[in-house]
């Protein structure tokens, strides 16, 4: 699976950095592949090298003007013209999305990919690893969105919240295995 990981490139603390390195492993030994934004710094560089680490591979989106910072040894590595085109090729090049603790970039994305579901232009599994509680606000404010009626799909077919890094990833091979499975008529 190619999963796309939405997150900060800031140099964070140990609450943060442990489950990100504990997700990136999981993913490199279950031989899938990270995409991300490109960028070897911070809380980015701790889950590429995880990933990579683990014997997972790395396809990078990067962006013109944070080229200086892209990963260097990656097996894939794309420089987009700009913030918007390196949404559009992070989603393309995923199956699937996890979003961990980030700023506004990484808040940018996941409303973005949720737009996408909500009006039905993509079906890609979308994971909120809700790291030390970090988006209990965020989760609360999608709650009172689907309970006041914003929401015209419910808040559940949008995104699955996770608690830990081993959760997230069991709920995308889950569901990665069951659409497999219906795709091939199997049920």
């Amino acid at each position: 699976m190619r999963i796309c990981v939405f997150l900060s490139a800031a140099d964070l603390d140990d609450r943060y950095t442990r489950p990100a390195r504990e997700f990136a492993e999981l993913l490199g030994k279950g031989g899938h592949t990270l995409v991300w934004g490109g960028s070897d710094v911070g809380l980015m560089k701790v889950v590429a090298d995880g990933v990579q680490e683990a014997g997972g591979r790395l396809c990078g989106v990067s962006v013109d003007f944070l080229a200086a910072t892209a990963r260097v040894g990656a097996d894939e590595m794309v420089v987009a013209r700009d913030l918007a085109e390196r949404k559009r090729l992070l989603l393309e090049k995923s199956d699937a999305v996890v979003i961990m603790v980030g700023g506004t970039g990484t808040l940018d994305e996941a409303t973005e990919i949720l737009e996408l579901k909500k009006h039905g232009h993509t079906d890609k599994p979308v994971v909120l690893l809700n790291t030390a509680g970090f988006y209990d606000g965020l989760k609360e404010q999608f709650r009172r969105m689907e309970d006041e009626g914003f929401l015209p799909v419910p808040l559940t077919d949008l995104v699955f919240f996770a608690e830990e890094p081993v959760g997230a990833l069991a709920y995308l091979e889950a569901v990665t295995s069951a659409a497999t499975a219906v795709g091939q008529g199997i049920e």
